[in-house]
């Protein structure tokens, strides 16, 4: 391939290229040269598979995100630098609300007994 020719991947080789790059001791310089790719796009293209931005139309994802455990104190508000937090069987043992931060879009809690279709539903909708 020419210095200077563009190639355009799919979304599938570009996902498959971030997987690689994910895997315990990838080495994103030499799976760039591997693909002929610029290692700066892979960066890229992780920024944009993490944030849900590699996927193609119709399909289903499972992305992780950033979770914040917050113990509440008697008042009910919440305090961010808790000791030990709960682990998620007392958590769920005792109750309590889940609550989910769309940042300057919404804000959902989960009350114990939730539909988790509903939820899941819910979530989805809010994601796109």
């Amino acid at each position: 391939m020419g210095s200077g020719t563009r190639v355009r991947r799919t979304i599938e080789e570009k996902r498959r290229i971030v997987e690689l790059s994910l895997e315990a001791g990838a080495s994103v310089a030499r799976i760039a040269q591997a693909e002929g790719v610029n290692a700066n796009q892979i960066f890229q293209w992780r920024r944009a598979y993490r944030s849900g931005g590699l996927i193609v139309r119709g399909e289903r994802s499972t992305a992780l995100l950033p979770v914040v455990i917050q113990e509440r104190d008697d008042s009910g508000s919440g305090t961010e630098d808790a000791d030990e937090p709960a682990s998620p069987q007392e958590a769920a043992a005792a109750g309590g609300t889940i609550n989910i931060e769309f940042p300057g879009r919404a804000l959902v809690s989960i009350e114990r007994g939730a539909c988790p279709a509903v939820v899941r539903a819910i979530v989805e909708s809010l994601r796109r």
